[in-house]
């Protein structure tokens, strides 16, 4: 029976996002088994988001509202795209509005079914926003498909996904979950599929030089 434990966590966190936590645990920008998957991922981590242009920064000297735990949705990022700057990882992904509301109900890793579904979805997304231009919308799907592979993939490697115990790390194993190990197969594919898409590489790259 497939765990819906973690993903229940992770809905949690997305919760806490939205009342002011921060946005970490084992998400965001993963400390330790993140973007790149150092022995056993094979996923290898090229894109994600940063900052917020100073202009329309209230702390010019601070982090960007997608990152600050006092200020989670506080843009609508599809309105003010100009906002948005895209950098590495997961970081945003539980604050970036609209599009968090449009992907986290889409997201879950419990098990091969549960992620092909997902894929599926956000990657229908991903189409819908290319289709529109959107290349917010389009790297928003990438870090949540980005985050599937993740998290499932933490969870495969350590028991419960906790990769630290008593503050020592722990050994990863192959594989402590082997349906996490599935669903993160799947999303490694579908991740693969947005960052070697020709329209989201140029809508990247030309938002990069207006940045």
């Amino acid at each position: 029976m497939a765990d819906g434990t973690a993903e229940a966590n992770d809905r949690a966190e997305a919760k806490s996002a939205d009342d002011g936590g921060v946005d970490g645990g084992d998400g965001g920008v993963d400390g330790g088994d993140g973007g790149v998957d150092g022995g056993d991922g094979g996923v290898d981590d090229g894109d994600g988001d940063g900052g917020m242009d100073a202009e329309t920064n209230a702390r010019d000297d601070g982090p960007p509202p997608h990152v600050r735990d006092d200020a989670a949705d506080d843009v609508d990022y599809r309105a003010h795209p100009a906002a948005y700057e895209v950098g590495r990882g997961e970081e945003g992904v539980f604050r970036v509005q609209p599009y968090k509301s449009e992907l986290l109900p889409l997201w879950g890793y419990a098990d091969r079914e549960t992620a092909d579904r997902a894929g599926e979805g956000i990657y229908e997304r991903f189409e819908a926003y290319r289709a529109a231009g959107d290349v917010v919308g389009m790297d928003m799907a990438r870090k949540y498909l980005q985050m599937g592979y993740t998290r499932a993939m933490r969870y495969a490697r350590y028991p419960g996904g906790r990769k630290y115990v008593d503050g020592e790390e722990r050994d990863p194993e192959h594989w402590s979950d082997h349906d996490k190990r599935e669903a993160a197969l799947v999303f490694s594919v579908w991740l693969e599929s947005v960052r070697n898409d020709e329209a989201y590489r140029r809508l990247k790259a030309r938002h990069r030089a207006h940045a």
